[in-house]
């Protein structure tokens, strides 16, 4: 059985996702659409505490990444589509044939859950509604009047949008784009490119992909961990295929944990050892990663493989938190080396990292913090604002 040190199985991880790509080198033809496939989707996230999300997770990757180009793929293009994973994400649009599938499991329960919460008219505002942008083109929630003489908060939803939100979830309709962050709802096969909208596949072949295809970004993993990839199957389904395909479709394999712990087994890509020796340089710089980045999003794999202990405190009230309201993780090569507390103040015109907390045995120098610096500089960038603010008394010891 193959064994993988700690530092190998780190290095895959991030090899598969993107981040020993050479950061600095343009885009080329079709070059953001192939770092989306790499990693299957991007999460998205309203909150644009340095940047939002999305932006921060492919920024990461390539410095040369400005927010306009997402949007052209999205909503120019027609190369992505938005719907759910863990959580709204923008996926490839060859993957809608395998979306239908969690489109048609998902609906009876979404469709239960909605009819109890907004009661037994909600059907009838679903065909209203779905009759009105039939005719007369995209909705947006706002566009929705809402009841006369109720009082909602900024989180609640009235009638209408529930019900753009339940036909969006269940593959009905599709966000043609956003405006500011608002969703635009529009019919799924003006929005679509035909060749992905008809396409069909069998309930097997859907397994087969999605088992396969999270393994092929994963590198390694147990049951849990591919169906927790891409949030499509059951992890009784898993361990199903892998009893019927694991001799063909995978390698077994034991990975160290960084703790030097028990080794871990885990099924792996059959070619796990052709991707060892392909492995290319992690690039020397410290990259600032959000807190939804594939790396980080499984705080369970993250803990046992990189030793790193991250929760988003967002939820968290403010006297309970132990670091603060949105810390971003720090990427130093193949270790995460800390946790910084950024905000980019736009009415400033400024980054500025406010605290900066290390991990255990890492020790801070001049060379790591002009590293910072640069990427505090890049993250401006990004930002589009113009002054970074920084200072190294603002570490936490």
């Amino acid at each position: 059985m193959l064994h993988l040190s700690n530092k190998t199985a780190r290095h895959v991880v991030l090899h598969l996702q993107g981040l020993t790509r050479p950061p600095h080198v343009s885009f080329e033809q079709g070059g953001l659409e192939g770092l989306i496939h790499q990693l299957g989707f991007v999460q998205m996230d309203s909150i644009p505490w340095v940047e939002r999300a999305h932006h921060m997770i492919l920024f990461a990757r390539n410095q040369t990444y400005r927010t306009k180009h997402l949007k052209h793929l999205h909503e120019k293009e027609r190369r992505l589509f938005e719907n759910w994973t863990h959580d709204a994400s923008l996926i490839p649009c060859e993957f809608w044939p395998y979306w239908k599938h969690k489109f048609r499991r998902d609906e009876p329960r979404l469709k239960q859950k909605f009819i109890k919460w907004q009661g037994d008219g909600f059907i009838n505002r679903v065909e209203a509604l779905r009759n009105s942008i039939e005719q007369n083109g995209v909705l947006r929630s706002r566009d929705l009047e809402k009841p006369k003489g109720q009082k909602l908060e900024m989180w609640q939803w009235h009638d209408g949008k529930a019900a753009l939100e339940y036909m969006w979830r269940t593959g009905q309709f599709a966000i043609a784009k956003r405006e500011g962050f608002q969703k635009v709802y529009d019919l799924c096969y003006r929005t679509i490119h035909k060749d992905h909208y008809q396409q069909e596949v069998s309930h097997d072949a859907f397994t087969d992909w999605a088992c396969r295809s999270a393994l092929d970004r994963l590198g390694f993993g147990s049951p849990r961990d591919i169906a927790k990839y891409w949030d499509l199957l059951s992890i009784d389904e898993v361990k199903a295929w892998l009893e019927d395909r694991a001799a063909q479709e995978t390698k077994q394999i034991t990975v160290e944990c960084c703790d030097g712990s028990q080794p871990k087994e885990f099924y792996a890509r059959p070619d796990i050892e052709h991707v060892i020796a392909k492995l290319e340089k992690l690039p020397d710089r410290i990259r600032m990663l959000s807190p939804f980045d594939p790396v980080i999003r499984d705080r369970k794999r993250l803990k046992w493989l990189f030793g790193f202990d991250y929760t988003i405190e967002i939820y968290v009230p403010p006297e309970k938190r132990k670091y603060g309201y949105y810390v971003f993780p720090l990427l130093e090569r193949d270790r995460l080396i800390g946790r910084v507390d950024a905000q980019t103040k736009r009415k400033e015109d400024t980054l500025a990292a406010t605290k900066l907390w290390l991990e255990p045995k890492v020790r801070w120098s001049k060379a790591r913090d002009d590293k910072f610096q640069a990427e505090l500089i890049r993250q401006s960038r990004l930002c589009e604002v113009k002054k970074v603010d920084w200072d190294q008394e603002r570490i936490v010891t």
